[in-house]
């Protein structure tokens, strides 16, 4: 290849050049898997030539053949990964090696610190593989063209890694990539070629593109190595499908290292299915559970997906419609025998076929979780320590498998608030009291501010068990997700409490005789604070705090609406009840207070506890520290 046009160096981006000094000094304690990267790379070039090609034969440039081929050379110290794949532009090589072209960057380089360094799988996971080259490379290469460009429009990359490049147009006879990596002292082994096909077939065997190697030397009679007349090549992979294969064939290792090709992760993953459905449609899925949740699970932007194949040609990544979004941490594939080999995203998102193998794949994948549950419990355990918040999602989403999603649903719980989420709504019913109806629930930020909640003071009195929901997703969660086998699922913090058959008519009559007699109190309270509250009462639910806040049915929650505010949406004004307790010392005191002022700063200080508990924020808190500053005048003479 000769020189056609301009040379530039140029800076790599900011967060590149950290990467950089990342996989050259720390990050990576398994050196080979570099290789794997660049195979991986390779095969995804090659699937994307194929599925363009589709409409386009003349990109083969009447080589039809597609493989991937590994050489090396002892003397230069240099090894070389080619394809004959898409291959990539000037453009193309400046945006993809040059610049992280993603979001979620910052959180990416801040999830790479500590001990968590070393974590070799947050840098599969983002993307940028390629740079794994640099770990036993001072210096690497990256000649490209991609297919159907003219000859003189070739890309050669070049860089040390000392956070420049440079970029130079060259002649390139044939499409596609080469990765030439010059070797650091004591890289050796990677020159070997015994040594790297233990590598292919350890992470690569799978891949169904034919990944070549040159031919052991021949020994003579002397035993001295035979050069040959041109390069040998044998293929060192099976070059078949994984998918495809029997499932009597397949290992573990197979599934698994498989799925670390999918999916760029250093784990195994924690659960796989393969199945092959027949019926009016047919498709094969191959789907894993990974063991951690990606860094980046909440960024909007992240691409999520399934890789979509039809009649095993790689149609695209990131096929969103195969999938519902609670569901995006899943990885893996879904091959098709029905749709056309031109299907594109908008006739995704209106096809009978995709809609049947999504049913097909979401309950698949459900009925993973359900096997977790009842033959792994530990395996689960880690699910939903990593999965949990996102499968509730499912609960808003996925009306037609909500009983089926309830069912997987864990939380933690005042019967054993230590154990975290490990207790489903059936463990509830079982547990319910005799005479109990309903199932309570109540919502805080935290567990210890939902454990601390006013509002459980009569359940923890009847030893009633009440659900601490604590995930964001929560209260929507609930507002969907209302009964559970025919019991109502009810906010302990929200209506009138009906403690139904808990409650013998004794405490009944009770209520109503301290409501009866506190009634022009009430009435002085609810005078004092209308601007404030819809409602003031006597409370059933206090045993020990003097006032609690509670909203109507299926209003949101003061946290929620904190919330809102604070990510800049407007939230209308409600007004909730105050219920205040008869047998409180300081409601007592209150109810005696016959000075106008005094008693109003005592209502305001109530309201505003009660609103600090559920976890609001005071509107004046200038005007609450000056009360209290000034009863504590009065108390103190």
């Amino acid at each position: 290849m000769t020189v056609t046009a301009h040379k530039e160096s140029l800076p790599f981006q900011t967060e590149v050049r950290q990467l950089l000094d990342l996989m050259i000094h720390s990050l990576y304690s398994n050196k080979e898997v570099f290789l794997r990267e660049l195979i991986s790379n390779a095969s995804d070039a090659s699937d994307k030539l194929r599925f363009e090609a589709l409409s386009r034969d003349s990109l083969y440039e009447g080589d039809p053949e597609m493989t991937i081929a590994i050489s090396f050379d002892k003397e230069k110290r240099e090894l070389r990964i080619r394809d004959k794949g898409i291959g990539m532009t000037r453009e193309e090589v400046q945006h993809n090696i040059g610049t992280i072209a993603r979001s979620g960057t910052k959180e990416f380089l801040k999830a790479l610190s500590g001990d968590q360094v070393k974590d070799a799988q947050l840098i599969g996971q983002f993307g940028v593989g390629f740079y794994s080259a640099f770990i036993v490379s001072d210096r690497v290469s990256l000649i490209t063209r991609r297919a159907g460009a003219p000859v003189e429009e070739g890309v050669r990359w070049e860089s040390v890694g000392d956070g420049t490049f440079t970029l130079e147009t060259v002649e390139v006879p044939q499409r596609g990539t080469e990765v030439v990596l010059h070797l650091k002292e004591g890289e050796e082994e990677f020159l070997d070629g015994w040594r790297l096909r233990s590598i292919v077939r350890k992470f690569s065997d799978h891949l169904s593109w034919p990944i070549l190697l040159p031919k052991d030397k021949e020994k003579g009679e002397e035993g001295e190595e035979k050069e040959p007349a041109e390069v040998e090549w044998e293929t060192v992979n099976r070059a078949q499908a994984l998918w495809m294969r029997p499932k009597s064939e397949l290992t573990a290792e197979d599934y698994n290292g498989f799925y670390k090709h999918l999916s760029h992760d250093y784990q195994d993953p924690l659960a796989h299915l393969h199945a092959r459905l027949e019926g009016k449609y047919e498709y094969t899925l191959l789907l894993y559970l990974p063991q951690r949740a990606p860094f980046d699970m909440w960024d909007r932007d992240r691409r999520e997906g399934l890789k979509l194949y039809v009649r095993r040609v790689f149609i695209m990544d990131c096929a969103e419609e195969i999938l519902p979004r609670y569901l995006r941490f899943v990885r893996g594939l879904v091959d098709s025998a029905d749709l056309p080999l031109n299907v594109s995203r908008e006739i995704l998102q209106h096809n009978q076929v995709v809609e049947t193998i999504r049913k097909g794949a979401v309950s698949r994948v459900l009925g993973l979780v359900e096997e977790l549950i009842e033959k792994e419990p530990e395996k689960f355990a880690t699910f939903w320590r990593q999965f949990g918040v996102v499968m509730k999602e499912g609960l808003i989403e996925d009306y037609a498998n909500r009983e089926r999603l309830a069912k997987l649903m864990r939380f933690a719980s005042s019967h054993d608030p230590g154990a975290g989420q490990v207790f489903g709504l059936a463990d509830y019913v079982k547990r319910m009291k005799e005479g109990q109806e309903k199932i309570y629930y109540v919502l805080g930020e935290s567990r210890e501010t939902a454990l601390s909640s006013p509002h459980l003071e009569i359940f923890r009195k009847k030893e009633v068990e009440v659900l601490l929901l604590t995930d964001r997703v929560d209260e929507w969660m609930v507002s969907h997700l209302t009964e559970f086998e025919g019991k109502e699922l009810q906010s302990v913090s929200q209506g009138a409490l009906d403690l139904g058959k808990l409650q013998d008519e004794k405490e009944k009559e009770s209520q109503e005789s301290q409501a009866e007699a506190h009634k022009d109190f009430v009435k002085r309270v609810q005078e004092c604070l209308k601007e404030r509250v819809k409602e003031v009462r006597i409370s059933s639910r206090l045993t020990e705090s003097p006032s609690c806040l509670v909203g109507e049915e299926h209003q949101m929650s003061v946290a929620m609406e904190r919330l809102l505010k604070e990510a800049g949406q407007e939230v209308p004004v409600t007004k909730r009840t105050l219920e205040l307790n008869a047998d409180h010392a300081l409601v007592q005191g209150l109810e005696k207070e016959s000075d106008e002022g005094r008693f109003a700063d005592w209502c305001h200080i109530l309201y505003d506890q009660a609103l600090l508990t559920e976890g609001g924020r005071l509107a004046d808190p200038a005007g609450f520290v000056r009360r209290l500053n000034g009863l504590y005048v009065n108390l103190l003479g």
